[in-house]
């Protein structure tokens, strides 16, 4: 099969390339073929098409069945994780009626309900950082996020279960959070339970504790509904699709442990590139800090979410570095023709993310922090789209972003942090995700009192 744009570079360096500095890989492949390339990566089958223009994305991922199909193949590496049976691994019919049941408690009134809890759970973790001291705000924020899950997603506040689970994933979280760790996911062969002090037996243990203590929860909800009850587990398990069938209980526990592992870690990964960029840029934090005061002390969340600068400062953090590199593959189904290129039946493409926020006809200096673009005009779907596009879109598009933009604003308005290392922050796979590799160390340098309050004082 005649592939277009092909890489030079041996496929076993390419595959090792990915894992270990996936940035670097991908803006050397584009330098090479600005538009698409083929490339040799694990998690992709055998060779994938990378396409970052915007009509070619367009394209492939809004057209209908007959050209291009979606699959599952990179989620692959995910299973031992997520399981069989989470919408991340379904595909056709099957695909479609979990969305119908997972869609609504992510919307509308549902998702407004969640932000004072998502508020409240963030000023608690602040309180509990060290004063004058260096901290880590990723591993700061990631406990934030883990907590909303935990009490949004599952509805387990403070308790014996709570602090089970949340240590658990805690845990399994920071084993893949290297990219020599995180190469276990993406070559098999390295899957070898050698016991419990092996990396892949540890994994293994701590995932069956996890199970148990999930599939626990879901039988203790079956057997006691409560229809007041508003968060997603409960949510789902009323839920039914279009032809009246609701989730089993691995259905359940395998979207558990996708909102678990890959919601919590995403969404902290771009709230620390949100506190590093706005901290690096101090004009950029003087803006911010101007428009969140102009709320007074105790704005509601609705009124945070809808501030204009913010949400560009969330869009910009979400642009320059994607957490998410790459949209889910399609299989060609037919000849097709796409960018001039001639594409046979079972060539698997895909979009990249990264490279799309990294264009200069879209991005005019792309490395450049500038949330302003983001005020000046609108770009498509197809142009920004941190959580992919088509069918397929991420299921906590609408969450992650209200949830990033109340704890940056929380965190912002309380207290005055600096970085404490003054070196640029470089992205680094952690998981099957781009975050920041040192962790943003930061310190806390005092509380803060909003301009407003102090003008009052003085008048």
């Amino acid at each position: 099969m005649q592939l277009p744009n092909t890489l030079n570079t041996p496929s076993f360096l390419q595959k090792l390339e990915w894992v270990t500095n996936p940035v670097g890989y991908m803006e050397k492949a584009a330098q090479q073929y600005p538009d698409m390339f083929t490339a040799e990566i694990v998690g992709f089958g055998d060779t994938l098409v990378v396409v970052n223009n915007p009509q070619a994305i367009q394209e492939i991922l809004t057209n209908d069945r007959k050209k291009f199909v979606a699959v599952g193949e990179e989620n692959k590496i995910l299973q031992p994780l997520i399981g069989d049976d989470s919408v991340m691994m379904l595909e056709g019919s099957r695909h479609k009626r979990r969305r119908q049941i997972l869609m609504p408690p992510f919307h509308g009134e549902r998702l407004q309900a969640y932000g004072e809890i998502i508020c409240n759970i963030t000023e608690k973790v602040c309180r509990q950082l060290p004063q004058g001291k260096p901290f880590l705000a990723r591993k700061a924020v990631l406990d934030i996020s883990l907590q909303v899950i935990l009490q949004v997603v599952f509805g387990l506040y403070e308790g014996e279960r709570y602090q089970q689970i949340k240590g658990l994933l805690a845990s399994i979280g920071e084993m893949f959070n290297s990219p020599l760790n995180a190469s276990l996911l993406y070559f098999p062969f390295l899957q070898k339970d050698l016991g419990s002090w092996s990396l892949w037996g540890k994994f293994v243990r701590l995932r069956d504790s996890i199970d148990e203590l999930l599939y626990t929860v879901i039988a203790e909800r079956r057997e006691q509904p409560d229809s007041n009850r508003v968060d997603i587990l409960s949510l789902m398990m009323s839920d039914q699709d279009e032809e009246g069938d609701s989730m089993t209980d691995r259905e359940l526990r395998d979207e558990m442990m996708t909102m678990l592992l890959a919601g919590h870690e995403t969404t902290a990964s771009a709230m620390a590139w949100g506190l590093y960029w706005i901290h690096h840029l101090p004009e950029v934090r003087e803006k911010l800090l101007q428009e969140l005061d102009t709320l007074g002390d105790s704005p509601d969340p609705t009124s945070i979410v809808r501030l204009p600068y913010l949400t560009a400062v969330c869009n910009e953090t979400l642009r320059i570095y994607p957490v998410v590199i790459m949209t889910f593959s399609r299989e060609v189904q037919e000849p097709v023709e796409l960018l001039g290129h001639s594409l046979e039946p079972g060539t698997l493409l895909a979009g990249c993310i990264y490279l799309l926020h990294q264009r200069e006809d879209l991005y005019p200096q792309p490395k450049q922090f500038r949330p302003e673009r983001f005020l000046e005009r609108q770009f498509s779907p197809f142009e920004f789209m941190p959580f992919g596009a088509g069918v397929r879109r991420c299921i906590g598009q609408a969450l992650a972003p209200f949830e990033m933009k109340l704890v940056l604003a929380t965190i912002l308005s309380r207290y005055q942090l600096a970085l404490a290392d003054k070196r640029p922050e470089k992205p680094q796979r952690q998981n099957v995700t781009l975050a920041p590799a040192s962790g943003v160390k930061m310190v806390v340098t005092g509380k803060r009192v909003h301009r407003q309050s102090l003008q009052s004082v003085y008048t």
